[in-house]
């Protein structure tokens, strides 16, 4: 009888290989609620309602007003510079009324004043040179050439953007890792529970044709 008991028994391995399993399937699914609450569902509702459509350039411009960047030059070393705003108005094929393109969500949401925000350089003529390059391309390369451009109508009817931050790869690999990391965990208990199932079996069948 007590040999019987300790058949049944999980053995060292067993037992880690199970809570090895189990810690798998918990951070699967925190992994899932986690990113579903931080990140998820603010890229969804981000995207919601969004629609793709031509866009025309208008005009191309630069204000006389200039923003605050921060640069950095080493681990410890950062500091500020400014550049130019940039403003590129379109019309897009949903709508006579213009609006004001952005790079993407992250810029807009950075300073939604302006069209394009360069990399952040020490010196101003530089980051002046660079919007100055932008703007050239907007009006010589690109000019009256329809390009594909992404609005909200209902969010903001006012902005459109030249790409989506949160596309549908994003999106699946957000999904995919806690969900493969969930399905290991499952896999690794039934396997171990099925092999030990399977031990304790063949234990009695062995000792039956001893009988």
């Amino acid at each position: 009888m007590a040999r019987s008991r300790a058949i049944s028994e999980y053995t060292e391995a067993e037992d880690k290989s199970l809570r090895l399993g189990f810690l798998l399937i918990a951070a699967g699914l925190f992994s899932l609620l986690g990113l579903g609450c931080c990140w998820l569902r603010p890229a969804l509702q981000e995207r919601g309602g969004g629609s793709s459509a031509n866009c025309t350039v208008l005009a191309v411009r630069q204000l006389g007003e200039r923003f605050f960047c921060t640069f950095s030059c080493g681990t410890a070393c950062r500091g500020t510079a400014r550049y130019p705003c940039l403003q590129v108005l379109v019309r897009t094929s949903r709508s006579s009324a213009p609006a004001l393109l952005h790079e993407d969500e992250r810029q807009l949401r950075t300073n939604p004043k302006c069209s394009y925000i360069p990399p952040c350089a020490r010196d101003d003529q530089e980051n002046s040179e660079n919007v100055t390059y932008k703007q050239k391309y907007w009006k010589e390369k690109v000019g009256s050439q329809p390009f594909t451009c992404y609005f909200n109508q209902h969010l903001r009817p006012d902005d459109v953007m030249l790409k989506r931050t949160h596309d549908e790869t994003v999106l699946l690999h957000c999904f995919l890792w806690p969900l493969v990391t969930f399905l290991v965990g499952v896999l690794i208990v039934v396997l171990t529970i099925c092999a030990k199932s399977l031990a304790v079996r063949a234990e009695a069948i062995k000792k039956k044709k001893h009988l």
